[in-house]
């Protein structure tokens, strides 16, 4: 009894050892296994992170030289609030850019978008500022060291004459309004942004046959790809009225369908979708060294990314053809400084595809702002009224200050409404991200 018994335990006792030893075993090597699963995918997300944090350029240069002049920059207002310079360069050196021309060693800003977060995040406005607009350009920093006289001239030279600098001071003397940040893309990088999304809807009313802009589209719905996208926002003479403001239109339209494209595909919320997005914009990207890292655009992205598409807002800052040359822009008064003024201040504006007919941005075609005429400007400007919310009556009135070129310049409306009641946002002509491209 005792030899079975024995035995028997023995043996249960051996066996018993053997399953623990097992199990242990399978645990040391599952938790290797996960260990080194582990610090493979941390090694390879920290080699994704420097590769991405490492695409991106900062403009040391421009940092320097605007510290330089910091004391003549405006004072930001509204804490919180944000206003990035976007710059498209239309250098032809790089990959795949000589073939929109020969490359002189020059480049211009081919669009210049000044964009305003707001301080609660509520809404961003991107202005873009025609690339002829005459202005007043500072002394700047040439490539070479040395530096520009002032000079009055067409807003895109800036860029040539002493880059992002130079179009950030040209900016903030033109609207008193603080850069806060900046970011430069050329053509090819915007083509890999749209490439990275899988293309852009839009509609179009009549096909496209541009040899100039390399381009040939079908009338309809069209998705574009990045080579197209291209061509498409930088045509001008096949496309609408030929003139660069209705080019700007057409890159907002077109800026407006790429940000619903990005937020309806969830691109910021999946990895595999991001990345590819992520790599293209900051291969592409030249920024202030505040934004030249990928925690610096995280930040920006991320009080960005809960604005909704309808008060994403696109409009070009109110001009008419300059009254001495009829291929320059000048801006119109006073609702450019009306419009500068809300943006500095952090305060609502509202856009609409056609301006109602009597409110403050809209200018008669006869009212003399075009054709530079300060009388006819001041008699049929000088007062205004429209209907507001709920049928009330709003009346705006104009101080007029005559130049000696004979344009007019006025500051920024003083309200006359009904006592205690504020005046509405006033209305300018552009659209949202929420509009259907093909509506």
């Amino acid at each position: 009894m005792t030899d079975s018994a024995g035995p028997g335990a023995g043996a249960s006792a051996t066996g018993t050892g053997l399953a623990r030893r097992r199990r242990r075993s399978w645990v040391r090597n599952t938790s290797l296994g996960l260990s080194v699963f582990l610090l493979a995918a941390s090694a390879a997300g920290w080699a994704v992170y420097e590769k991405l944090n490492g695409n991106i350029t900062a403009d040391d240069d421009a940092a320097a030289e605007l510290a330089r002049y910091e004391k003549e920059r405006p004072t930001a207002l509204v804490r919180g609030a944000q206003n990035i310079l976007l710059i498209g360069s239309d250098s032809r050196s790089g990959k795949g850019n000589r073939k929109y021309g020969r490359d002189s060693g020059t480049e211009r800003s081919d669009t210049t978008i000044l964009l305003h977060l707001a301080a609660n995040r509520h809404s961003a406005t991107a202005v873009s500022l025609p690339r002829d607009l005459m202005v007043h350009l500072p002394d700047c920093r040439r490539p070479d060291g040395t530096r520009s006289r002032p000079v009055f001239a067409a807003f895109n030279s800036a860029f040539e004459v002493g880059g992002s600098a130079c179009t950030i001071r040209t900016v903030e003397k033109l609207t008193d309004i603080r850069v806060d940040h900046h970011m430069v893309v050329d053509f090819h990088g915007f083509k890999d942004i749209v490439d990275a999304v899988d293309g852009v809807q839009v509609c179009l009313k009549q096909p496209i046959d541009d040899k100039d802009a390399k381009l040939r589209l079908p009338a309809g719905e069209v998705t574009l790809n990045g080579e197209q996208a291209l061509g498409y926002v930088r045509a001008r003479k096949s496309i609408g009225n030929g003139s660069d403001t209705d080019r700007m239109e057409r890159q907002q339209r077109f800026l407006g369908a790429l940000v619903s494209k990005v937020r309806s595909n969830d691109v910021l919320l999946n990895p595999a979708k991001l990345y590819p997005v992520l790599d293209a914009a900051t291969s592409s990207l030249t920024t202030d060294p505040a934004l030249a890292s990928l925690r610096g655009l995280y930040q920006l992205v991320r009080g960005m990314r809960d604005i909704p598409v309808e008060q994403v807002q696109f409009l070009t800052v109110p001009r008419a053809s300059y009254a001495y040359n009829a291929n320059r822009d000048q801006l119109v008064e006073p609702e450019a400084a009306q419009l500068f003024a809300r943006l500095r201040s952090d305060t609502p504006v509202a856009v609409a595809k056609g301006v109602p007919k009597g409110a403050p941005a809209d200018v008669p075609e006869d009212s003399g702002v075009k054709s530079g005429n300060a009388a006819k400007g001041r008699q049929n400007l000088a007062r205004n009224s429209f209907e507001g919310p709920g049928g009330g009556a709003y009346e705006f009135a104009f101080d007029y200050e005559e130049q000696s070129s004979g344009d007019v310049k006025w500051p920024v409306e003083q309200a006359l409404s009904p006592a205690g009641t504020p005046p509405p946002a006033p209305t300018f002509r552009g659209n949202t991200a929420a509009e259907d491209a093909c509506g």
